[in-house]
């Protein structure tokens, strides 16, 4: 299901075009949450980015000797003789990686999808190395995959723009390849973030399933333009000649109430079968217009969506 069309949104040329003061300021407020407990060894101490020792409380177990006194429940001790360890669910450093689709469909709409998944991955990024996590990105297309691996802290968000604006669209989609190169490359678990159009001629069926089971809490944010969306509302009427900005193809069709209709319907069930895919699979499926607010996208919609808290 390939996208046609044009695009005349500008590309980026800096950094604070993808991420404004305003927006940069309301996003401290929030952070990157994962739906899956990764839960480390449930042992005494556990290491917090803000509050040192976790109080997440998990169970107890008997006292064995060389286990540390800090951890003994002396309340209980003083009830009952016996000494009983406390534990906490270890907290693991958490990884936020996010995928880009580059190939050159996703450069079509007003707004660009590409541009959007520009700004998107910019704020989603930047909320990482607010909260001290490790930030990973990738762009992918025919051409591979383009890492831009292990970011943390504030200091690297002027790194991590310059390389947003250098991403180019352009290529074929090759979303299965790409899937599997991420996953290979995987280290430690994370929240896991693709953004796409996820309209791929070769399916996106045996890409995700790199992902599943991984140690990810995956997020697949489908990025779609509003001509895509409802084409009928943008003027698309009459006999067209299409051309497939990545291989080519040409289709020349006469477009109708009917043909409209039947595309509509043919979309929302593409939209359908990607959602409940993820669904059986555990993994998150937003679809979301290129000309979404970007705030309400981030400070609404996906804390809703248990991606941010």
């Amino acid at each position: 299901m390939p996208a046609f069309g044009f695009t005349t949104t500008p590309k980026p040329t800096r950094v604070d075009e993808l991420l404004d003061s305003d927006l940069m300021s309301k996003l401290d407020q929030v952070d990157v949450m994962s739906r899956k407990i990764f839960a480390g060894k449930l042992q005494g101490e556990r290491r917090s980015k803000k509050r040192g020792v976790s109080v997440e409380f998990a169970d107890y177990r008997h006292y064995v000797h060389g286990d540390d006194l800090r951890f003994v429940d002396w309340n209980i001790y003083a009830r009952l003789d016996r000494l009983f360890l406390k534990m906490f669910i270890e907290e693991e450093d958490l990884s936020l990686l996010i995928a880009i689709d580059s190939s050159a469909s996703m450069n079509w709409g007003n707004p660009s999808k590409f541009v959007f998944c520009q700004r998107l991955a910019m704020a989603l990024g930047y909320i990482g190395l607010a909260n001290h996590n490790r930030v990973t990105l990738y762009g992918f297309d025919s051409g591979g995959v383009k890492p831009l691996p292990n970011l943390r802290g504030r200091r690297r968000t002027q790194e991590m723009g310059r390389w947003l604006v250098d991403l180019e669209s352009g290529g074929a989609s090759a979303f299965s390849d790409a899937m599997r190169s991420i996953a290979l490359a995987r280290q430690g678990k994370g929240v896991m973030i693709i953004l796409s159009d996820f309209m791929f001629k070769e399916g996106y069926e045996k890409g995700l399933r790199y992902l599943a089971g991984g140690g990810y809490d995956t997020f697949c944010l489908q990025i779609l333009a509003p001509e895509e969306v409802d084409p009928a509302k943008h003027g698309m009427a009459g006999d067209l000649r299409l051309t497939d900005i990545e291989d080519e193809d040409v289709a020349e069709v006469t477009v109708s109430a009917a043909l409209l209709k039947r595309y509509k319907e043919n979309l929302n069930a593409y939209c359908g079968k990607l959602r409940d895919f993820c669904v059986r699979r555990g993994m998150m499926h937003l679809s979301i217009e290129s000309n979404t607010d970007m705030t309400t996208l981030l400070m609404e919609y996906l804390r809703k969506r248990g991606l941010l808290k």
